[in-house]
């Protein structure tokens, strides 16, 4: 009977206890909430080039905790299913259809495996195919998906190794695939529960700084380096249709393949030792190596060492070769980028970074063709004449993007924009691509004109746009944007633009969301190509609105309202209110208090989401600004808890004055950095009747070499460090605060460690407060049986210390 009446009162010995620990087994939230918890997971849709088929991929909206209790192995960044070889957090798809575009049906895939757990989906070079892998218990198969006939086959064994991503890609010829195999003579790993340790684990620094981040999943000793090699070693092959394999290069620590745009040559990126205990596997040695297709080696491009050390800052990075990749405008030719400043953004130099071109078959020296005044971001390719270049620089929040000459490095490159990446209203778009002859992606050009589509934020909300932008004026014309009066219409894709087709996706906050062709040169109506039924009916009626209002020091801030439905907004009953928010940083208040966000969004709830409990009463104020604003040498966090309690009062008050709360109940809450604002305002402020703090970090003398927009260390602003961190005030703290964290939380300084110590303290000190450890949980959280015991303890918590207040 004892055990009986713990499953029958969970929660009044949760409450009511006062011992340390209660033994519960998972719950579930109420009935409307599980209902929503429960709605299917939104069908991931795949358009061919041509807009004639349409591949729609069906998931699973949760795993189950006893898919997260499979073994699990974490190493160098990675985490490893040792016994399937494929990364153990993989989101499957569990069902393929397809649908011609303008056919109202779908239609069903045959030949699909019994239990399918479907990953990697990639077309192949005709887009007639699709590859995809399946996992099976002892491994990964490859299949392949034929468009015409809707019909699917299995071409391999369950032998793929998918522990470092895609294991295969497609050979141009569209006729054979390149695989990675798992090796015939890889030995068997070591199990750490059972071995004899041999010796200590010694870490030693030579004087010099390596000051990063504090990762997780690293390697910790020699069988974790030992069980870390055999699992990323691969034998190369060739696979056809057929499922014929043939050999194609020997084993090594295989991390990347990748065919020139003329399928004559591959790029074969490998990892070596030594490894490291303190980063992760992409800042290991790696070596890059041309390929011809036949698998004769051409060339070692890159040979880069291990990287435990790099300069401080955000805008640092290596001083070796990094993105080495294939051009989109040629067909077998490498660029790549090189700091001239040795990645150290402390140095004054006239310029950063340098662009480099190296054309097949890489007998000579590479190219100069570009020098960027800030760090390199990416290009885009257009011909012999024409690519666009971007460069960003983190401590001005400030980004270029140039037009240059890649064949005449004489040329002065052209700044075309000279932009604030924090003003999104004044964002010009990126320019538009489509394929070339090679089938890659490159500028769309017209007679003197590129285009760009962008996503159009305004005071009123998103109103995406596709313009025309003339070369020679440097000018742009718009051709067409969104109204944003009633939905929200994102461009996809611009099928044609001589001929002004766009793809597009329309959604309003009751309106699920689907696809269309707008033909923008004539007057018709868009035509309507999928036509997927709202799965969440309960949230029709809920009222949804963008609200704005200002800080007491002037700063603009919004957020998006929900009501519940039904509610009288004349009579204004006062409700409990859950204010949700994640604090961002600014260096200039002007774009502090954009809006980037649309009343219009599909209300569709995530497994983190709180629009749950509109359907129990409260008001919501979802996605609340929360800037944090430091302007000239002053930096954001040098404010950080004053700004953050002006935030909080601006949302409380900004509600209050509509009529339609009760201050006296409301509640805070966040995920992640958000998690670590909840305690921050529950120890700064009395605002709040209650917080929610999900998988934070509380103590940031523990993540010493900065934080999210941190680039100070702890021993060049201690005083920064000390005042951000609740754990530091947790005798300041005096409301109910539930926090809720995954034991395997594999995100940078969010370590569980950081809730168990806090909450140590909390308690040590008398607070009230409830910590949750989710088994098997990363930072977000997966397991169905997970998030209904999530949303039942915020329930509960909400409802004794927010709804109910005495």
């Amino acid at each position: 009977m004892k055990k009986l009446t713990l499953l029958l009162f969970p929660y009044f010995l949760a409450i009511g206890t006062t011992q340390a620990q209660v033994d519960i087994t998972y719950q579930q939230p109420p009935k409307e909430i599980v209902e929503l918890a429960d709605a299917p997971a939104a069908p991931t849709l795949m358009f061919d080039d041509n807009n004639q088929y349409i591949v729609i991929l069906q998931r699973n909206q949760y795993k189950s905790i006893a898919e997260l209790s499979e073994t699990e192995l974490r190493l160098a960044g990675l985490r490893i299913n040792p016994v399937s070889n494929i990364g153990s957090r993989t989101t499957y798809y569990s069902n393929i259809s397809l649908q011609k575009v303008g056919d109202k049906q779908e239609s069903p895939v045959s030949g699909l495996p019994a239990v399918p757990r479907l990953a990697n989906f990639l077309w192949s070079p005709d887009q007639g195919k699709m590859a995809f892998t399946n996992t099976v218990d002892q491994g990964v198969e490859l299949w392949i998906l034929d468009i015409a006939s809707a019909t699917c086959k299995k071409i391999s064994d369950a032998n793929l190794n998918a522990n470092t991503g895609h294991p295969f890609t497609w050979m141009k010829s569209g006729d054979k695939l390149l695989i990675k195999v798992v090796p015939e003579d890889r030995k068997p790993l070591i199990d750490k529960s059972t071995a004899v340790p041999i010796g200590p684990r010694v870490s030693v620094s030579d004087g010099e700084k390596a000051q990063n981040r504090t990762y997780q999943d690293l390697l910790k000793d020699k069988a974790d380096e030992f069980n870390f090699e055999q699992l990323i070693r691969s034998t190369l092959f060739t696979i056809d249709l057929e499922g014929k394999k043939e050999f194609w290069k020997e084993t090594a620590m295989y991390t990347g393949m990748d065919f020139s745009p003329d399928g004559e040559y591959v790029m074969i990126e490998t990892t070596h030792r030594p490894f490291s205990y303190i980063v992760t596997m992409d800042r290991f040695p790696q070596v890059t190596t041309v390929y011809d297709k036949a698998g004769k080696e051409i060339k070692v491009v890159r040979d880069v060492p291990l990287e435990e050390v790099r300069p401080q800052g955000f805008s640092s990075t290596t001083k070796e070769i990094r993105q080495l990749r294939w051009r989109n405008d040629k067909p077998a030719s490498i660029y790549y980028v090189k700091a001239l400043d040795d990645g150290d953004p402390s140095k004054e130099v006239e310029y950063r970074d340098e662009l480099y071109s190296y054309d097949a078959p890489f007998s000579g020296e590479a190219q100069s063709i570009f020098k960027s005044k800030q760090r390199f971001q990416r290009i885009i390719w257009g011909n012999d004449k024409m690519a666009i270049a971007s460069d960003y620089w983190w401590s001005t929040r400030n980004s270029k993007t140039y037009l240059f000459n890649p064949s005449d490095h004489g040329v002065e490159p052209e700044i075309l924009f000279d932009q604030n990446v924090n003003d999104r209203y004044s964002d010009p778009g990126s320019f538009m691509t489509s394929k070339n002859e090679l089938g890659e992606y490159t500028l769309e050009t017209g007679k003197n004109k590129l285009f760009l589509i962008g996503m159009g934020y305004s005071p009123e909300g998103i109103k995406p746009f596709f313009d025309e932008y003339d070369l020679k004026t440097k000018k742009s014309n718009r051709l067409w944007q969104a109204d944003g009066k009633e939905t929200l219409e994102r461009i996809i894709r611009v099928q044609d633009a001589g001929q002004g087709v766009l793809l597009t996706r329309v959604e309003a906050s009751n309106r699920f969301p689907n696809y269309f062709i707008r033909n923008i040169k004539k007057r018709i109506a868009p035509q309507q190509i999928t036509f997927m039924k709202n799965p969440i009916e309960s949230l029709e009626n809920v009222y949804k609105e963008l609200i704005k209002y200002q800080r007491e020091d002037g700063i603009e801030l919004s957020g998006t309202l929900y009501l519940p439905a039904g509610y009288d907004r004349e009579k204004k009953e006062k409700l409990p209110m859950i204010l949700w928010a994640y604090p961002r940083e600014f260096k200039d208040a002007s774009t502090a208090g954009q809006v980037t966000s649309s009343p219009h969004t599909f209300t569709y709830p995530n497994y983190g989401s709180m629009i749950y409990w509109v359907t129990q009463g409260y008001a919501i104020l979802d996605g609340a600004a929360f800037p944090i604003v430091g302007e000239g040498d002053e930096e954001p966090n040098d404010t950080f808890i004053e700004q953050l309690v002006a935030n909080g009062k601006a949302a409380i008050d900004a509600v209050e004055e509509l009529g339609y709360i009760d201050r006296n109940r409301v509640a805070v809450g966040g995920h992640s950095y958000g998690a670590f604002m909840t305690a921050n305002l529950l120890s700064h402020s009395n605002l709040f009747a209650a917080g929610i703090a999900r998988s934070g970090a509380y103590n940031r003398t523990l993540t010493p070499f900065g934080f999210q927009s941190e680039e100070r260390t702890y021993w060049e602003a201690p005083e920064i460090y000390y005042e951000m961190s609740p754990f530091m005030h947790a005798d300041q703290m005096k409301t109910p605060l539930l926090l809720i964290h995954g034991e395997a939380d594999n995100n940078s300084g969010t370590f569980p460690l950081q809730s168990e110590r806090y909450f140590n303290a909390l308690k040590g000190l008398g607070a009230t407060v409830r910590l949750v450890m989710l088994p098997k949980e990363s930072h977000g959280y997966s397991a169905r049986e997970s998030i209904l015991h999530m949303l039942w303890e915020q329930d509960q918590w909400l409802d004794k210390y927010v709804k109910n207040r005495q």
